[in-house]
């Protein structure tokens, strides 16, 4: 991975440093999202599939949700999965530069983009992904289609998870996916 000097490491995908004049790995990311999307293949067809992360995850979730408006991956090959909800955390969106040309005026585009509910959470001390980031994919996604994102700031968190955090994310996913009275 290219932001460890080149040291192997596991990684979703290729990043070559945490700002916004790198060049995303697009073939990283679809090749991260197409991963996501063959464990989700395994699932009954009559479930609603949600896709989540933390950090490199999240920012794979969030690429996963583009390609999931656009029908396609980054590289032209049809997106087939159906995704419901999207959670990340302490992430960022990749391609975030290119995603108006993405969605661009695709009314079915546009239309999935609406229906997907996006949960967002980023620390405010986060020294791994900055606060800024999780805010810009926030801003990225409502502007270009997105209509369900919510994004949840914590104060003095950073680049790991509070039970705070974890209760919101539960709290949505129970809601978003109509899981209210399900036993466990």
């Amino acid at each position: 991975m290219t932001i460890f000097g080149g040291f192997p490491s596991t990684a979703w995908f290729d990043v070559g440093d945490l700002s916004e004049d790198v060049p995303d790995d697009l073939e990283g990311l679809d090749a991260a999202a197409a991963h996501v999307v063959n464990l989700l293949s395994t699932e009954p067809t009559d479930i609603k599939l949600g896709v989540g992360g933390f950090s490199m995850g999240a920012a794979t979730a969030l690429y996963s949700a583009t390609c999931f408006a656009h029908g396609k991956y980054g590289n032209g090959n049809p997106y087939p999965a159906k995704l419901s909800a999207v959670v990340g955390l302490s992430g960022w969106l990749p391609c975030s530069k290119t995603l108006k040309n993405k969605l661009g005026g695709e009314n079915e585009a546009r239309r999935r983009a609406a229906s997907l509910p996006i949960l967002l959470c980023h620390g405010k001390g986060d020294d791994v992904v900055q606060y800024k980031f999780g805010e810009k994919s926030s801003q990225a996604l409502t502007s270009n289609a997105f209509q369900d994102v919510i994004f949840k700031a914590y104060s003095g968190l950073g680049h790991y998870t509070c039970p705070e955090e974890m209760d919101e994310v539960c709290a949505w996913l129970t809601t978003k996916l109509g899981l209210e009275g399900c036993s466990s």
